[in-house]
């Protein structure tokens, strides 16, 4: 692979505790270009613009979907990714929806451990920081006609980062949209598009305005079911039973999400993916049947849920904390993602 290293290195953050999320990025990414459905060999360049001809097809139809994953720098060196095959495998469904080419998953690997190697002094120690990892795919045809892009392109970029949410493990609040849909059956909403977070952009700024952290979905047929926060699958514990939103071609199969599933089963938590109103739970919370709620997502990991804002009432899930399960799987999670627990499951992968 062809490696043009930086002129300019920018000078690294000292103080990792002060990173924030998704600010700061490192000095090279990796580039790699598609015609006609063929890929390049790619190449590892500097951090910097991408040209894109102003008729560029992702500029004016949205042909565009994307991934993020973590590297986690272990207490006795490794740097650790966690489950990047099944990202790049995400990657490739969304791909096909949006009619662009599937990657080579071992290629694509293998491309992101180099870029890995050459920034590895990037990827910070304080604790609860990380190097994030941002896959992206989109169209560059200059045309104006709508189709296919013939010619894509396929990025990484890489951001030293801190938890997602400043106040990393504390209870969030979560606004319930009546209104709004974000997505429905049959479209784009099961595919990590760019197209789906920007429907998602007017309701979470109202949400904002309530002092909200995050945006609840409801399905957008019946308007009934919960399905998603704008960057989390859901779960609810309904006093011995933990339950997400079944996939139903509308959210996200996270990665996470699908973590937790495996972890709380093995813990011996009963875990059940299933249709989920927003009246039970409305009602659980008012009873305390409801007794936690957290999201999942390689963000944030684990984001306990302490208040739900649902048409004017404010609804606490049990105590306003953060909850006994949601600390266990966070620990449990985040020990494995550091080497600081055994991964029984082959979910880490070693750059050496």
């Amino acid at each position: 692979m062809k490696i043009t290293r930086t002129a300019s290195p920018k000078k690294k953050p000292e103080d990792g505790s002060k990173l924030g999320f998704g600010r700061l990025f490192t000095d090279h990414m990796f580039l790699m270009r598609a015609e006609n459905g063929v890929w390049d060999e790619g190449e590892i360049v500097p951090y910097g613009p991408i040209p894109l001809d102003p008729a560029a097809t992702v500029l004016h139809y949205g042909q565009e979907v994307f991934e993020g994953m973590k590297a986690y720098r272990a207490e006795d060196g490794r740097i650790l990714l966690f489950r990047p095959r099944d990202n790049f495998e995400r990657m490739n469904t969304s791909a096909h929806r949006l009619c662009l080419p599937k990657l080579d998953v071992e290629y694509a690997l293998s491309c992101l451990v180099e870029l890995i190697r050459l920034e590895r002094d990037w990827i910070p120690r304080a604790p609860g920081t990380s190097l994030y990892i941002r896959p992206n795919m989109f169209g560059v045809d200059a045309r104006l006609g709508v189709g296919a892009a013939k010619s894509v392109l396929f990025n990484i970029i890489l951001s030293p980062s801190g938890p997602y949410y400043a106040k990393g493990l504390a209870p969030t609040k979560i606004f319930v949209e009546p209104e709004y849909v974000r997505a429905v059956r049959g479209g784009i909403g099961f595919a990590k598009a760019g197209g789906n977070y920007a429907a998602s952009m007017l309701a979470a700024q109202e949400a904002h305005d309530l002092g909200c952290d995050q945006v609840l979905w409801l399905d957008g047929v019946e308007r009934k079911y919960v399905e998603e926060v704008g960057s989390m699958n859901m779960f609810f514990l309904f006093e011995d039973e933990l339950a997400t939103p079944a996939l139903q071609g509308s959210i996200l199969s996270g990665i996470t999400r699908r973590s937790v599933l495996q972890l709380a089963k093995d813990m011996g938590i009963k875990a059940v993916e299933r249709r989920i109103s927003i009246d039970e739970v409305v009602d659980g919370a008012r009873s305390g049947r409801l007794v936690e709620a957290f999201g999942s997502g390689t963000a944030a990991v684990i984001a306990p849920v302490g208040e739900l804002y649902w048409r004017g009432e404010k609804l606490i899930i049990g105590d306003g904390g953060t909850g006994e399960v949601s600390s266990r799987l966070y620990d449990r999670l985040t020990g494995i993602q550091y080497g600081k627990l055994e991964d029984p499951y082959g979910w880490t992968f070693e750059v050496k």
